[in-house]
């Protein structure tokens, strides 16, 4: 794997390619990963995985034109070929007049904070294959599992580098250490399968993977013997691990290609309290060790910690450039790019702070109604904010978790679901997005 310098290097190799191929601007994001993945079971090794890769991509200006393309091929003849191509697509593309580089005087300038994404220690396979195991075996062992979908552990690591033609050229690093384990419950017709997994930055980090192996199993036997539900109107909790969908569906509809489209269920609701007071969401990219931590943007821009929901407030729309050249605004640092293509906008490390109850106290009025903790299918309309999807989890009854339920659907809508929200507090840091356990009044429930 390069360093991050030589990272950094071919990405401005490339851009100075472009400009003197007659590009008038151009950028080159650099990307390199690799993992080595551990799968056991039924307690015997199924597979042993090392993958290595690396891309490049080019976006080229001419004039209010551009292109982009990608290669994974490094090879000088090749990337020089890969600049004729992309200069001549953009020659024959149409103009666009907000295409463009991130503004000059917004680029990020100043050496940013250590987030400590990156781990000096690299795991074996064969003690990755331990821990795998010994997950399998905590799930395996927990009474009422009768056979497992296998365990596995892994590690990685990958690199970013990003040059533009007007003065930016950054690069970071990051690793990964993961562990997982799926297994099943009971048999034929009425058999259950859950999981468990905790991925992290750093190996000391890491969840033990008993600990990991125990929960996929008890989440697993706890589903058993579900039971049929009647259709009505009722409250909804979400468990943690799935109630973080929520904060997916209110990113898709603040990002700024979707407003610029007119095609988000937020549109003119700027400013407004679309949650209750007590709800704040934040993005943190500054998040030390954070799965999705990052010193700078898609495009150059410095990142900054930000509240997207302030006491129940919407803050503003997350922008890259040139959604922010169509909107009249600026850009917000939240822009994403992939080895091809314009970039996007999208967020980092996101949670709902937590709330001023315990879970217990946030069901404990709840006469029927649902625990919520598996979600399918994506029936959510983004610019009606219409919402239903197939559930599972159990039933409540007078304030306490009982029966397991399955096959069955919620249905509201976004807005409506946003102001009932209530948060516990209960938040804990595992995922990209994080948080507590939620309570949603007034959701309609099919049975199955």
């Amino acid at each position: 794997m390069l360093s991050l310098e030589e990272a950094q290097s071919r990405a401005q190799d490339l851009v100075s390619a472009a400009r003197q191929a007659g590009a008038d601007a151009a950028d080159a994001i650099y990307a390199c990963n690799a993992s080595t993945n551990v799968s056991v079971r039924l307690g015997a090794l199924e597979d042993v995985e090392r993958s290595e890769g690396e891309e490049i991509g080019l976006r080229v200006f001419i004039g209010q034109r551009s292109a982009s393309i990608s290669a994974s091929d490094m090879n000088p003849a090749t990337l020089g070929t890969l600049v004729d191509r992309c200069i001549a697509m953009a020659r024959e593309a149409p103009e666009d007049p907000y295409a463009g580089l991130a503004p000059e005087d917004r680029l990020l300038k100043k050496r940013p904070p250590s987030l400590d994404l990156t781990d000096a220690e690299e795991p074996e396979p064969a003690a990755l294959r331990e821990r795998a195991l010994i997950a399998e075996e905590a799930a395996r062992s927990v009474p009422g599992i009768t056979n497992s979908e296998g365990g596995g552990a892994a590690s990685g690591r990958s690199q970013v580098a990003l040059a533009t033609s007007h003065g930016f050229a950054g690069a970071y690093a990051g690793t990964s250490h993961s562990t997982w384990a799926s297994v099943l419950a009971g048999a034929g017709a009425d058999m259950q399968r859950d999981h468990a997994s905790h991925s992290v930055r750093h190996l000391e980090d890491l969840d033990d993977a008993e600990a990991i192996g125990i929960r996929a199993g008890q989440r697993a036997v706890a589903r058993l013997n579900p039971v049929k539900v009647e259709s009505g109107v009722m409250p909804v909790i979400f468990d943690p691990r799935i109630g973080s969908s929520m904060i997916g569906h209110l990113i898709g509809g603040m990002v700024g290609p979707a407003i610029a489209r007119r095609s988000s269920f937020l549109l003119d609701m700027l400013g407004e309290a679309i949650f209750d007071a007590g709800v704040t969401i934040i993005d943190d990219p500054l998040r030390v060790r954070g799965l999705r931590s990052r010193p700078f943007d898609g495009e150059g821009l410095p990142v900054e910690r930000r509240a997207l929901i302030d006491k129940g407030v919407l803050t503003g729309w997350l922008m890259d450039s040139a959604s922010a050249r169509q909107l009249g605004l600026e850009p917000t640092g939240h822009a994403s790019r992939g080895g091809s293509g314009a970039p996007g906008a999208s967020v980092t490390n996101v949670h709902m702070a937590a709330g001023s109850v315990s879970p217990g106290d946030l069901m404990a009025d709840v006469k029927r109604g649902l625990y919520v903790t598996e979600l399918s299918g994506m029936g959510v309309n983004g610019v009606t904010g219409d919402y239903s999807r197939g559930a599972a989890g159990f039933l409540i009854e007078n304030g306490a978790v009982a029966h397991a339920v399955s096959e069955i659907t919620i249905a509201g809508n976004l807005k409506d679901m946003f102001q009932a929200l209530v948060p516990a507090n209960d938040l804990q840091f595992r995922y990209a997005m994080n948080v507590p356990t939620l309570r949603i009044d007034g959701m309609t429930v099919a049975g199955g």
